[in-house]
């Protein structure tokens, strides 16, 4: 499996830099040198060329490759350096009316919802095999546009992406109702119809698999859609949607404006004529969003928003392999992760040896050109998250907590942070509170079960929680006592298609992935007939 794989990539140390003449990616600036942890080399010298061209960077509307209304465009970064990768057309709100209306039009009148469930399952499967026959350039365009290790992209998220597709192209001619009995001689059938256009704004940590999370099952389910990538991070969906034309979509099933949040998404949200929205991102704009959603045609609403989870150790733990796992829970996509292990709780017993090993793991991880063999940790996103980490960084300083390694940028050019490990961290400082949604690992001390229960229930999030422990009885208690959406036990971040994925309290409403996600996308309407003279009731 795709997410198994990603567990397994991402998880192993690996520690070595091809030379310039062997990189696989491109060509290199230069000679290439050893890479040195924490090092500025490591970082912002001899970046390798990304082996992709940024072809399409216009708006998707019915079927074609449009100008913005206004003509704006925006610049989209490369997180290794700052600079321009391209100029994207930057909708607006006349830009979402544009594609809502051809959304409308293609779900009133179009093919796509009266087509039958087997066509549009084939049009989704030829879809994935496009997909899979370009993912090195998928995986190319997705690395330099967000910052992530191409091993990552390429043989992971790519992969999961077609995976998704796929899954959801079975479920297109699986979905049906049901006949219940009734008190009388009535016949009774429940439908699951289409919910209409969907509109769904997506983050830019995982731009291809929240694409693959939204998209996949609103099509299974007949519903055509207007997409607002993240602003960050507009081109591999743009991409992707050349190819699902190429499998026979038609046009205005799939729209997607680039733009911002407060133009687009805002002008999304609060469409009358949008039937349903999803959004992922930040709990702060995910409120936003419901508010715009309920003052607007209350439209139902899918949140999948921040985290603050738990990675729990108990005293049994085999610690080397628990440092790997909680490094890997936490590091993992330069820690840009919603449901990051961001609070490991060790137990008093095994404490310190944990951080020691832990800081020693942080120290080895290898940070720089995320195209370059080797590197396990790219930059930060943009400038915005890049200063909001490393203010947290700064409190974390300021309390009481031990800064035992990193606490620094790494270079003068570009996004990339130390890993970064506090010990010592209490429950009343702002990083024990608040998503960084960076490489800070934050590591706590506790006594017993029923102690930690209660201090990692102690949170506003409740997105996931990983356990570490060889007691099935320990494994059980924890996993009944902590409120979250997941709760991962001697593993983390397993993301298979049928999973669902969602949180508990401030981390959201609903559940994307597996079959629970059909439901977002599906009216329930009930058809009452009356039967005369019945043989039967």
């Amino acid at each position: 499996m795709a997410a198994r794989r990603l567990s397994s990539l991402l998880s192993r140390s690996i520690r070595y830099l091809p030379s310039a003449s062997s990189a696989p990616l491109g060509r290199s600036h230069g000679v290439a040198r050893p890479i040195h942890r924490f090092s500025t080399a490591a970082a912002v010298e001899e970046l390798i060329t990304p082996p992709v061209q940024v072809n399409i960077t216009k708006l998707l509307i019915n079927g074609q490759f449009v100008d913005s209304a206004s003509g704006k465009t925006f610049p989209t970064l490369d997180p290794r350096t700052g600079e321009v990768i391209a100029n994207v057309a930057e909708g607006d709100a006349e830009d979402i009316n544009r594609a809502v209306a051809a959304a409308r039009k293609a779900f009133d009148e179009g093919p796509w919802p009266k087509m039958s469930a087997y066509e549009r399952s084939r049009i989704m499967l030829k879809f994935a095999d496009l997909v899979e026959k370009h993912n090195d350039e998928i995986a190319a365009l997705e690395t330099w546009d967000n910052g992530k290790p191409y091993l990552q992209a390429a043989e992971a998220e790519v992969p999961s992406f077609v995976r998704l597709f796929r899954y959801y192209a079975g479920w297109a001619d699986k979905i049906h109702g049901l006949t219940v009995p009734a008190d009388g001689p009535h016949h009774v059938q429940i439908l699951h119809e289409p919910i209409g256009v969907a509109g769904q704004i997506i983050p830019w940590n995982f731009p291809l698999l929240m694409f693959a999370w939204k998209v996949g099952p609103a099509l299974a389910c007949g519903n055509t859609i207007v997409l607002k990538t993240a602003e960050q991070t507009p081109l591999t969906a743009l991409y992707v949607a050349k190819l699902f034309h190429e499998a026979g979509l038609p046009p205005g099933v799939l729209n997607i404006v680039s733009g911002f949040g407060p133009t687009a998404g805002a002008a999304l949200a609060s469409h009358m004529d949008v039937d349903k929205l999803a959004f992922t991102g930040s709990t702060e704009t995910g409120q936003t969003v419901l508010q715009l959603a309920a003052k607007s045609n209350l439209k139902p609403v899918t949140l999948e928003l921040g985290g603050k989870s738990p990675f729990i150790i108990c005293e049994d733990a085999d610690i080397d392999h628990a440092v790997e796992l909680a490094h890997f829970a936490l590091f993992f996509n330069q820690g840009q992760c919603c449901c990051a292990g961001s609070r490991t709780y060790v137990h008093e017993r095994v404490y310190d040896e944990f951080v020691e090993k832990a800081k020693a793991r942080a120290m080895r991880r290898v940070v720089g050109d995320p195209f370059k063999k080797g590197v396990e940790q790219g930059p930060q996103i943009d400038s915005e998250q890049f200063q909001k980490v490393l203010r947290y960084i700064r409190e974390g300083r300021d309390s009481s907590a031990t800064l035992e390694c990193g606490g620094d940028r790494i270079g003068s050019k570009g996004y990339f942070i130390q890993p970064t490990v506090f010990s010592n961290v209490k429950e009343d400082m702002s990083i024990a509170q608040d998503e960084i949604f960076g490489p800070v690992q934050c590591v706590f001390k506790f006594k017993d079960i029923g102690e930690v229960i209660k201090r990692a229930n102690n949170t506003r999030y409740g997105l996931a929680a990983g356990v570490f422990t060889k007691n099935i009885d320990t494994a059980n208690t924890l996993t009944r006592g902590l409120r979250a959406g997941t709760v991962w036990i001697n593993c983390y971040d397993v993301f298979d298609a049928g999973i669902p994925f969602g949180g508990y309290k401030m981390s959201g409403m609903g559940r994307e992935k597996g079959i629970h996600s059909l439901n977002n996308y599906l009216q329930v309407k009930a058809v009452v007939t009356p039967l005369k003279n019945p043989a039967w009731i």
